[in-house]
């Protein structure tokens, strides 16, 4: 299990696995083969289907400017050993100089075939929540211990970004970017003016606000903190920012359940996937639920069998979840899951506070399970925007527009 910092990365939106694994890998491209007059990259399964609502072509080019790049979008071959693969060659003169083949596994990382390729190290000796609890008296001692010195340092910066990044989104207006023209919402969900609101209805308000506001910044290319993703980046900073606001706790606190959730992102990671494309978005916002309850639970001082329960229940009432973005953007269904999840993150840890005792499964035997589940999912729901809300919303808007025209 490698360091936090592989999990929580800083860098621009709309999607963890189709522009930074694939910028990160047209970069090694570039630096092994220099002397290329021409790039060709080859996009197969999800970043076939739904690179260029995720910018992924724009992403290769700006990363490999000034070169000559021919990009291809492959969407015949089947037999991929991920769905989120590509193979980038280099030419000079016409003459191949090599190539080699990537796997895009999500949150930014890749994975080269055929090479002893890591972006850093495994780290943690404990890499179950069971192994963790039976041998460490405290979650986030354990995080620390495995960690280098510079960790508490790096999640500081890591929460700055979550908070400006809400901070920026609950100020702007206009249409974030693409097809859908979608009116950015975050800012008028802040600021909306409620008759008699209750206090819970203010809490919906404000947790959907906050989320909406990370979510319309990576659906707009903006920083974010892939939080395992940059498509469920919102849901984590909005529960933390409305602890940090609405209950007032102090940073110190934040960063630490920023680390415990941490750990719940990793353990996901590193024995499942939280990749959309390989397992649906049960990996990508089920396991931002997780990791949101299991530190809203570190924070509201819960023992580390509440943790864990917070952690299951919200990973397990999102088995199952499919990825089908309409146009391949991350806004419809993306945004507004990651408010959903944020308020259900809350409530997965009320609930593990008061069933905890009686909880007959573990959080390595759930995502054991979401693995699973994810990889008998049909393709049609793992980010290829080939079923689901995806193909009933462009079948019925072609209806429509062609029923509107006679």
């Amino acid at each position: 299990m490698k360091s936090l910092k592989e999990l929580y990365k800083i860098g621009n939106g709309p999607s963890s696995s189709h522009t930074m694994g694939p910028k990160k890998a047209a970069l090694l491209l570039k630096e092994q083969y220099p002397d290329a007059d021409l790039y060709k990259i080859i996009l197969y399964g999800s970043l076939a289907f739904t690179g260029k609502g995720h910018l992924t072509d724009k992403i290769i080019k700006e990363a490999l400017n000034p070169s000559n790049v021919e990009i291809v979008f492959n969407k015949q071959e089947k037999n991929l050993k991920h769905p989120n693969t590509m193979d980038l060659l280099a030419y000079k003169d016409n003459v191949e100089l090599g190539n080699f083949r990537v796997y895009s596994i999500g949150g930014g990382s890749i994975q080269i075939e055929g090479k002893d390729f890591q972006d850093e190290k495994d780290i943690y000796q404990f890499t179950t929540f069971t192994d963790i609890k039976n041998n460490c008296e405290d979650l986030l001692k354990y995080v620390y211990s495995q960690e280098d010195n510079d960790i508490k340092e790096y999640i500081k910066q890591v929460w700055n970004t979550m908070k400006n990044g809400i901070e920026i989104g609950l100020k702007e207006e206009g249409i974030i970017p693409g097809r859908l023209e979608i009116p950015k919402k975050a800012k008028n969900l802040y600021e909306e003016n409620i008759e008699n609101e209750t206090a819970e209805l203010k809490r919906t308000r404000l947790l959907t606000a906050y989320a909406y506001a990370t979510s319309e910044q990576n659906a707009s290319g903006g920083i974010i903190v892939t939080a395992p993703t940059c498509g469920a980046s919102g849901v984590l900073p909005a529960v933390l920012y409305y602890l940090y606001k609405e209950e007032n706790i102090p940073e110190d606190k934040i960063i630490e359940g920023l680390a415990v959730a941490g750990l719940i992102g990793n353990l996901v990671k590193t024995n499942a996937s939280i990749s959309g494309a390989e397992c649906g978005c049960q990996a990508e916002i089920g396991t931002a639920c997780s990791m949101a309850a299991a530190g809203y639970a570190y924070i509201k001082g819960f023992s580390t069998d509440v943790i864990e329960s917070a952690a299951e229940i919200a990973m397990e009432h999102h088995l199952g979840l499919t990825c089908d973005p309409i146009y391949g953007y991350v806004q419809i269904p993306c945004i507004e899951r990651n408010a959903v999840a944020a308020i259900r993150a809350i409530d997965s840890a009320n609930m593990a506070s008061l069933l905890y005792k009686d909880s007959k499964i573990s959080f390595d035997l759930v995502v054991e399970t979401m693995y699973e589940t994810g990889k008998d999912l049909s393709g049609h729901y793992r980010e290829t925007s080939k079923g689901g809300l995806a193909k009933k919303y462009c079948r019925n808007k072609f209806y429509n527009d062609n029923l509107s025209e006679e």
